[in-house]
């Protein structure tokens, strides 16, 4: 593993890079760095923080379901770390005019064509553009993703922009962490299952799995430990744990 923590987070990012091109996140925000940047800072901190300490962070309740055992080993339901979110407007914006009006929020179209705005409760960023498309990160569930989106509406009618609707709400990619209670032989992994698997210790520590059904990539470390991304609602993340955790009986370490 990376020992530095510039080595642990350049790794970490380019992870990050192959996931936003395998979700097709990419297509939310096009290929501006920064907002590349705003969509994975909660999953790049997860993953340095995993890579450094070995742990994942599981802050708040997270979407955590019921446990659910396998071969007499309890599991826990994976954690939601971040939900990103998209929704419509159905509006044009003056984002300058809304950068002046409105509190926690940054433009500078030099650098960044959208408007980024922040709320508080829940914590959330907002990546904003004139035609009225909004994308949103940082929530820890679907259901709070929708109470920030409707949040941000209602900003941006105090701003002047009454017209302003909350439409075409979809949750876009939701980023849970999980464990299994062994390590696991990597290699061999992606051996069998070369098919679905990718697996470069010298570049990446992590093996990366994509599970056709459901759609879901899996970040896999010999710890046993576990990131999700690409699914779109809960269902799917437990699903594919289930699905996952089964497989990685095989291959534990004794």
């Amino acid at each position: 593993p990376p020992t530095s923590a510039s080595e642990r987070k350049k790794q970490g990012m380019s992870s990050m890079d192959a996931l936003m091109k395998e979700l097709d996140l990419s297509s939310l925000v096009g290929n501006n760095g920064i907002a590349a940047d705003v969509l994975t800072e909660h999953t790049s901190d997860d993953m340095d923080d995993l890579l450094k300490h070995g742990k994942i962070k599981a802050e708040g309740s997270g979407g955590q379901g019921s446990d659910v055992k396998s071969n007499g080993a309890v599991l826990m339901r994976p954690k939601v770390q971040n939900v990103v979110s998209s929704m419509n407007l159905q509006t044009k914006l003056d984002l300058k005019e809304i950068a002046m009006k409105a509190r926690n929020a940054e433009y500078n179209p030099k650098r960044f064509a959208g408007l980024i705005l922040r709320i508080r409760d829940p914590k959330t960023t907002a990546l904003i553009w004139e035609s009225g498309k909004v994308v949103l990160t940082g929530s820890r569930t679907p259901e709070l993703a929708k109470v920030a989106a409707k949040k941000y509406v209602r900003i941006i009618r105090k701003v002047g922009y009454l017209q302003a609707q909350f439409s075409d709400f979809k949750v876009q990619n939701i980023h849970a962490s999980a464990s299994v209670p062994f390590k696991v032989r990597l290699r061999s992994l992606s051996e069998e299952h070369c098919d679905f698997s990718y697996f470069d210790p010298e570049q990446f520590s992590g093996l990366i799995y994509r599970m056709v059904d459901p759609r879901v990539v899996l970040t896999i470390f010999v710890s046993g430990k576990i990131i999700l991304n690409g699914a779109k609602n809960r269902e799917a993340v437990n699903q594919a744990f289930d699905n996952i955790s089964a497989v990685l009986d095989s291959f534990k370490i004794d």
